[in-house]
């Protein structure tokens, strides 16, 4: 009995140490992102929101959409966060005669000293691990589509062989919503393999004073890298692990289902709008990034709060408006809005798993 009690001591100060190292190694990823907040906001003034955005799709090992006028600085914000992290970054200046080969690579003939010819694979831009794809609705379908395997594959395949992309692999791209000659809209096959999308809005006076002033008086600072490929795949795993609380769980599906015109508690106003609702990838990065906030914010899981913060990025530009509520200018992240105040959260009118 003596050697059973010690055998039993010693496992739960093995256990208790285990989880320490893991409390210990969290916390500590928790302080290297908010160095790079901090690195970021040498640069960027503002828009947290929208960084907050960007570390979650990191975080997600997902993919973010940046709408806003020109001049807000969509384009710095994404080279900034590329700086503040030890990872490769390119850009892709989208236009109306960019070609499929020049996103993904082609194929070139190539001659070797026996002057033999053979066919060797070159590499496009968007194998980099942050890849920043500016006004994207400016190429054609045939070239957005390019960025389809990628996004969802973290793969090309050229010629009929596959090439692995690299870990992480984040796709940013921006759009201005207001200038419609010579843009392409995104299809809705795309639109959904984003999985948060961030609209950059204007500065406050003070936050416009902020940049005159750094931009005009003095040099502006550079961000200096942080966190590196093991660190961050490290924490994409720790993400994962976030606890789910069944009823969470059940709130963020009886959301994507109610942002269906036909869904169980459907409103009013998304029936008489909405053509079609969130797919069940929707779904998937509602929950994913509520794990993340709840990581970032040093809580150990997940609670209806952390889904409620994630519903209108993570789903806005997954609802499909049908020909009235174009015509009326609806606001997908309005309807949204309806939604969560009229949703139950749990208890009388839930709706439970069948």
């Amino acid at each position: 009995m003596a050697d059973e009690n010690v055998d039993i001591n010693v496992s739960a100060n093995v256990n208790e140490n285990g989880n320490q190292q893991v409390e210990a190694r969290v916390e500590a990823l928790r302080e290297d992102f908010q160095r790079v907040r901090d690195e970021i906001a040498k640069v960027i003034v503002g828009h947290e929101e929208v960084v907050e955005g960007l570390l979650t799709c990191l975080l997600c090992d997902g993919h973010a959409l940046l709408e806003g006028v020109p001049g807000l600085g969509k384009t710095l914000l994404v080279k900034s966060l590329g700086a503040a992290l030890h990872l490769q970054f390119s850009r892709i200046q989208f236009t109306p005669d960019l070609m499929p080969a020049d996103i993904i690579g082609t194929r070139v003939v190539l001659q070797d000293e026996q002057e033999r010819r053979y066919f060797e694979f070159q590499a496009g831009p968007v194998f980099s691990n942050i890849v920043l794809a500016d006004e994207i609705n400016r190429a054609t379908p045939k070239t957005q589509s390019a960025l389809l395997e990628a996004m969802q594959e973290q793969s090309v395949t050229v010629a009929g062989t596959e090439h692995r992309l690299e870990r992480p692999f984040l796709v940013l791209a921006t759009q201005n919503p207001l200038e419609m000659d010579g843009t392409y809209p995104l299809p809705e096959a795309q639109l959904d393999r984003f999985l948060l999308k961030l609209n950059v809005t204007y500065p406050s006076f003070a936050e416009l004073s902020d940049i005159v002033d750094r931009t005009t008086q003095r040099e502006e600072p550079e961000p200096q890298p942080v966190l590196d490929v093991a660190a961050i795949l490290e924490a994409q795993r720790l993400v994962r692990e976030v606890p789910l609380a069944s009823h969470v769980r059940d709130y963020a599906v009886n959301v994507g289902l109610s942002t269906h015109p036909d869904g169980p508690q459907t409103s009013a106003t998304i029936q008489r709008y909405v053509r079609y609702g969130c797919s069940p990838r929707g779904v998937q990065s509602l929950v994913l990034a509520a794990k993340v906030r709840a990581f970032l914010a040093g809580r150990p899981n997940v609670d209806l709060d952390d889904i409620r913060a994630m519903v209108v990025p993570c789903l806005r530009h997954r609802l499909i408006l049908n020909f009235e509520g174009e015509a009326e200018g609806i606001e997908s992240a309005d309807l949204l809005g309806e939604l969560l105040q009229t949703l139950p959260a749990r208890g009388a009118g839930a709706v439970q798993p069948a």
